[in-house]
């Protein structure tokens, strides 16, 4: 653990920004993290520096990520027919296979020093999920985890099951994550690759009509003119 514990979280939202832009300003945030916590190595502990935690909030354009344990084959789509949806597609170094975000999605990135606050990951990532459950409750939104799967679900146990909030973990020296949370977007987008045929994904705000779920992205953009089903 840490000699000095800091256990402030620095929050920053950046609009809407391009994925490779985003995943660049992630990595910078980590590698100063990293960096300082090789350099504590070298100095007395009553000399140590704190090292910073960040929140990050986003709302990406179309992208396909493909993560390092992934197979390429499972995207349906060439690149002709991302060209055609306004869509880009990412090779990362996160695990898992390929994962969608787009417009209507709010996208979060924890980049955390967990020796700021504790290295069991298991009780990390419950922890992450408990925040959406509580967060989408003041949306009116019953969120459950699933036995056996990660994320946040809605109406677990029942044929129409479906998951509200994906999330991954990558654990180097700092730690990189995201935390996806449908808020609207048109379900077809996600049809061009194998993972997301199931549309158990397909949950988000806008189904309890509370009013704070909306037509439009996050910086009011009208998604009535993303891609129809292909």
């Amino acid at each position: 653990m840490n000699t000095i514990q800091n256990k402030t979280v620095a929050f920053e939202d950046l609009g809407t920004r391009d994925y490779q832009s985003a995943w660049d300003y992630q990595e910078s945030l980590m590698k100063n993290i990293i960096d300082l916590k090789i350099k504590n190595r070298d100095l007395p502990a009553e000399q140590h520096l704190a090292t910073p935690n960040h929140f990050l909030l986003v709302e990406h354009p179309h992208v396909y990520t493909l993560g390092k344990s992934g197979h390429e084959e499972n995207m349906l789509a060439g690149i002709d027919k991302l060209k055609e949806i306004d869509a880009t597609f990412v090779k990362v170094n996160r695990g898992g296979d390929i994962t969608y975000h787009g417009y209507g999605q709010i996208v979060g990135y924890p980049i955390l020093d967990l020796e700021n606050f504790f290295t069991d990951i298991h009780k990390y990532m419950r922890n992450l999920e408990e925040v959406i459950i509580r967060t989408i409750a003041e949306y009116g939104l019953n969120g459950e985890r699933s036995p056996g799967e990660t994320g946040v679900w809605l109406d677990v146990g029942k044929p129409y099951a479906r998951k509200i909030c994906a999330m991954g973990v990558s654990v180097p020296l700092g730690n990189p994550a995201w935390l996806c949370l449908k808020c609207k977007h048109r379900y077809a987008v996600f049809r061009i690759h194998h993972s997301v045929r199931d549309q158990r994904q397909a949950g988000h705000f806008a189904e309890k009509g509370t009013g704070k779920g909306t037509d439009s992205g996050r910086n009011g953009r009208d998604q009535s003119k993303d891609p129809e089903a292909f």
